[in-house]
């Protein structure tokens, strides 16, 4: 740990100013300098996990290989830097007042009054240098959820004071992510914001080393040197990030205003070394040049909210820049769906996909939208719940069996062809009991999926309590549902193919996870590359 720094992100003025974004970009820069780096998000919310949450309370629930549902900030991190995140990422107040309270019920405070201080900071501490002692790290970037001066907050921020006092000036620093506010009325940017929110920040008892500016409008010299002055920070340390057009040009803006520098001399490390952006504006230039555009439609129940389905749409960018092709993403509500309103919302798309979900909300208008790509030959993904839509659609309309459904929907019914995993038939608290984490999966050569990964033999990650009901396998496999992936040690169905049908592929586990900047998900890749034949097709067929 001695000679691991610390970087803490607090963030004042608003929430949702992007400290994820700024951290992850920060250790992008980092990384591109040779430094080992890493970054971890402490949420303030009692929740021990956000496995519960409703997406649209939240967002989506992300998932590492160790099997952790973590914050979705933790699929920025990977998406940038390209190396998997762990349960240590990621810790909130309800994991750490759980821990301590497992503690004192086993008698390990020897009979002492526990408290927030030392008790609960002692926690966040240990938690905070848990990934500088066994990852091998230079750096750890510790992001702080929630705004200054939250009654959440306070306990991670007086953690924060603490360890900075511990390791000192040139081992620790604070970066705050504040907002400078344009009034239209005035014509101008105000400072006072962030000015208060500096100051509560110093009543906290810690004094902010760098300022990250969110602003729409660039700050002048004479407002950076205001800035500076009232904020008792160095002007190369007031740091503008203005909005950018995606969140993939932020590390880019960063290395333009020096962030990365700033943070090195202050924590005396080389600096003389610039960063290697190749690969990253490689992705960029095919990002922001396409060759063509397409259109997928996203269906799900959680549309009205972008980030529920954070990691797919982020997915779609990085196969659209491998592809060189925008992909157009049309979020369509799975419950407005019907047979009068079927041909309207999905005739015109290039690809398909059904999107992951819980429950019996919306599930017959997914089922349609499945069956419309499968009659019409739109290339189509099912990726968890979308995967168990197919085979019921399969299984109703092929097999003839228009009772099939999943025991998850009607736990009455008479074709069963998605069952409860016989795992789960005995659980009985909902949080982290799921099927979680990365498992293996054979696949059968020759498949889409074969072909699209390359290999035979991978590894993918899991967040679901149903499956694949092996009894109907070989009906389903007679009538043309294909199993093209297994679990080899467990015999669950992974995925399943079409092969009379353009693209028709659909998988158990949650492809989106594992997809970054440098490596695009290879069945996304595939996806687009169908749905850009799709529309091709389409634009042939017009001419002639």
């Amino acid at each position: 740990m001695a000679n691991t720094k610390y970087v803490f992100v607090t963030g004042g003025v608003s929430s949702s100013l992007g400290k994820g974004i700024i951290a992850a970009s920060l250790a992008k820069l980092l990384q591109a300098r040779g430094y080992r780096v890493t970054i971890q998000k402490f949420d303030p919310y009692i929740n021990v996990d956000p496995g519960t949450l409703n997406p649209y309370e939240h967002g989506e629930c992300y998932v590492t290989d160790d099997g952790a549902e973590t914050d979705l900030d933790l699929g920025h991190y990977e998406r940038f830097l390209n190396t998997p995140t762990s349960q240590a990422n990621n810790v909130t107040t309800g994991r750490i007042y759980q821990s301590v309270i497992e503690k004192e019920r086993r008698g390990e405070f020897l009979g002492k009054t526990v408290q927030v201080v030392p008790h609960i900071t002692n926690e966040i501490k240990e938690r905070i240098k848990i990934l500088g002692k066994t990852g091998n790290y230079d750096i750890v970037i510790t992001e702080i959820g929630g705004t200054v001066g939250d009654i959440e907050s306070l306990p991670y921020i007086e953690a924060v004071r603490q360890l900075k006092w511990e390791l000192g000036d040139t081992n620790a620093l604070v970066i705050h992510l504040t907002l400078i506010p344009f009034l239209s009325a005035a014509g101008e940017l105000k400072t006072k914001p962030t000015q208060h929110s500096v100051k509560t920040l110093m009543e906290s008892g810690i004094k902010a080393d760098i300022l990250v500016c969110r602003t729409e409008h660039e700050l002048s010299e004479d407002l950076r040197r205001k800035l500076a002055l009232f904020c008792n920070v160095k002007q190369e340390a007031v740091i503008e990030s203005i909005d950018a057009s995606t969140i993939y040009d932020v590390p880019n803006l960063m290395l333009e205003e020096g962030l990365d520098k700033v943070v090195l001399q202050r924590l005396v490390l080389r600096d003389d070394d610039e960063p290697n952006l190749d690969k990253w504006n490689s992705f960029l230039q095919r990002h922001k040049n396409p060759t063509c555009e397409i259109t997928v439609g996203l269906i799900g129940k959680y549309v009205e909210l972008q980030d529920s389905y954070k990691s797919i749409l982020e997915a779609f960018i990085h196969a659209g820049a491998a592809n060189e092709v925008k992909v157009t993403i049309e979020s369509i509500h799975s419950e407005h769906l019907e047979d009068q309103t079927i041909s309207q919302k999905i005739a015109h798309l290039d690809g398909v996909l059904v999107a992951p979900g819980f429950g019996e909300r919306g599930i017959a208008g997914k089922i349609k939208a499945v069956q419309y790509a499968r009659e019409h030959k739109i290339p189509f993904f099912g990726i968890c719940l979308g995967m168990q839509m197919a085979v019921i659609e399969f299984a109703r309309n092929v097999l003839n069996l228009p009772e099939a459904c999943s025991v998850e929907v009607d736990d009455k019914t008479a074709f069963p062809v998605i069952s409860l995993m016989e795992e789960q038939k005995t659980v009985t608290d909902m949080g982290g009991t799921m099927r979680l984490g990365a498992w293996d999966c054979k696949l059968v050569p020759g498949s889409k999926v074969a072909e699209a990964y390359g290999v035979e033999e991978i590894s993918e990650r899991h967040r679901h309590r149903y499956e694949y009901n092996n009894e109907y396998k070989e009906a389903l496999e007679n009538a043309g549902l294909q199993t093209t992936g297994m679990n080899p040690k467990t015999g669950l169905v992974e995925i399943i193919e079409i092969a009379d049908h353009p693209w028709f592929v659909g998988v158990q586990y949650h492809p989106e996870y594992k997809s970054t900047v440098a490596n695009p998900h290879p069945l996304f890749v595939a996806f687009v590359k169908a749905a850009v034949q799709q529309s091709t097709k389409k634009v042939n067929t017009k001419v002639s």
